[in-house]
């Protein structure tokens, strides 16, 4: 009963597992935002079945799935005194857990991996939330607030997430040297 691009956020929001999306909505602005929601292929039907199987290939060659190769930055993610371990779905603030919400874990999971980037509002409602943002929709504003609080300021004591006012959220990296 879901559709393709709420079964993908549910995939990502559990794991780091590449995902080829076989689908008969075969437009241009379907690609692109199956793309955009972090498919790492897209493929529409009617296919023929040997390019499914190249393209199978070739993600498994750039994601070393298939190898035994488990990468920690499939798994782990690090910045500065925090890590979050995708697989595990855990957090650690210093080497001590942090205990999150679900949707707190899915923000800062794509704020971690844009860390040092600005994330618009729009994009982390639909990657964290699974929906897009509407207008008056605070939800996201609360969460990051929540984030903020339960994370604290950085050993520097320096904001770990910024707001970007009009544009949206940034993780902050550490300064190297500090």
């Amino acid at each position: 009963g879901l559709s393709g691009l709420e079964v993908l956020h549910r995939i990502h929001t559990g794991s780091a597992t590449p995902v080829l999306m076989l689908t008969a909505r075969g437009e241009e602005v379907d690609r692109i935002v199956g793309l955009e929601m972090g498919a790492d292929d897209y493929l529409p039907k009617p296919f023929n079945p040997r390019e499914l199987v190249a393209r199978i290939r070739a993600i498994k060659r750039r994601t070393g799935v298939g190898r035994g190769d488990k990468t920690p930055s499939c798994r782990s993610l690090r910045v500065g005194d925090l890590e979050l371990d995708s697989a595990a779905r855990a957090v650690f603030l210093g080497g001590v857990p942090v205990d999150l919400s679900s949707v707190e874990f899915s923000l800062l999971e794509v704020l971690l991996r844009l860390a040092g980037q600005v994330v618009s509002r729009d994009k982390l409602s639909v990657q964290a939330l699974g929906r897009p943002l509407h207008v008056y929709d605070r939800s996201i504003d609360v969460h990051v607030s929540s984030l903020r609080r339960k994370l604290g300021q950085t050993p520097d004591l320096k904001d770990r997430i910024k707001t970007v006012r009009g544009v949206g959220y940034l993780y902050a990296r550490p300064v190297a040297g500090r």
